[in-house]
């Protein structure tokens, strides 16, 4: 009798968890709150907390299973009605573990109402020496409506030398004004064995993105935000370097590589209060972990 390492396609499909996480929102008074949620594992429900007088509800993306390994097919998606106010996070960042064949998937679709905020800021993505992942996030935004959304991705466990050493991972952000316009991101980084398949990206240790896009802010305050974000990406020559632009859709987008994680944490720290200020005349938010 002979034997085979055939793996059937319909054994492969059946691999991996399909979870899903919904969440709605509306304004009731002087605060968002959480009219609808749904969750399947591995997704874990958190209700949002209010850290301050602003009404935000600050809410957590709960994954208590570790990361993601090859096979798993996530899904969020998040509706927002008009005038609410939201902060996404997670506790942790988002591990995709090694595999052979099957990518982790994760697909995230949000919604934002008239003149509602949304800041999505989750931790950053690190994928594991041979791991596959692919991600799209997609926002469509109603008039009013502003999108603060942070990207980032690690090269790797850089701690045990895995620098660059995943077998692919394919990004796509879409964010859609209600002119019908749109900003779009896409990446297939897949950098085998050649580090040089990175580019420029290859002598640092971290990625990441951040767009601020809505058509109710002023072109004074984009103005002012610009030179403002630029400098902080200044303060830290040699461990930080990035640049700001205008995007088609209105507002900015701020593309940024660094050396170590603390050095993009407070980066970020620092860009996110500058937006904060300019935009709503808020604090800085103590949430995010970094």
């Amino acid at each position: 009798m002979s034997h085979t390492n055939h793996i059937n396609q319909s054994t492969l499909d059946g691999v991996g968890r399909r979870g899903a996480l919904a969440y709605e929102f509306e304004r009731s008074g002087l605060r968002t709150v959480l009219t609808r949620s749904s969750c399947t594992s591995p997704w874990h429900h958190f209700p949002p907390s209010y850290l301050d007088d602003s009404g935000c509800a600050y809410t957590w993306l709960v994954n208590p299973s570790g990361g993601l390994v090859g096979g798993d097919h996530l899904s969020v998606e998040v509706q927002l009605h008009a005038q609410s106010h939201v902060l996404l996070t997670s506790p942790s960042a988002n591990r995709v573990y090694r595999s052979l064949t099957q990518p982790s998937v994760q697909a995230v679709r949000l919604s934002v109402g008239p003149d509602a905020r949304l800041e999505w800021l989750p931790e950053v993505t690190i994928p594991f020496a041979g791991s596959r992942f692919r991600q799209s996030i997609h926002v469509d935004l109603a008039p009013g409506a502003t999108v603060v959304l942070w990207d980032s991705m690690a090269s790797g466990r850089v701690a045990r030398q895995e620098r660059w050493a995943f077998t692919s991972v394919e990004n796509e952000i879409c964010i859609t004004t209600p002119q019908g316009g749109s900003l779009v991101e896409r990446y297939h980084v897949a950098p085998g064995r050649l580090l040089e398949a990175v580019g420029l990206a290859g002598n640092w240790d971290y990625v990441a993105s951040l767009f601020v896009i809505g058509d109710a802010v002023g072109a004074d305050v984009w103005k002012r935000l610009d030179t403002a974000l630029a400098a902080i990406l200044e303060l830290r020559p040699g461990l930080v370097l990035g640049a700001v632009s205008f995007p088609a859709a209105p507002g900015l987008a701020v593309k940024l590589v660094a050396r170590t994680a603390p050095d993009l944490t407070a980066t970020l720290e620092s860009l996110w209060a500058a937006v904060r200020k300019e935009l709503w005349g808020l604090a800085q938010a103590a949430v995010y972990c970094g």
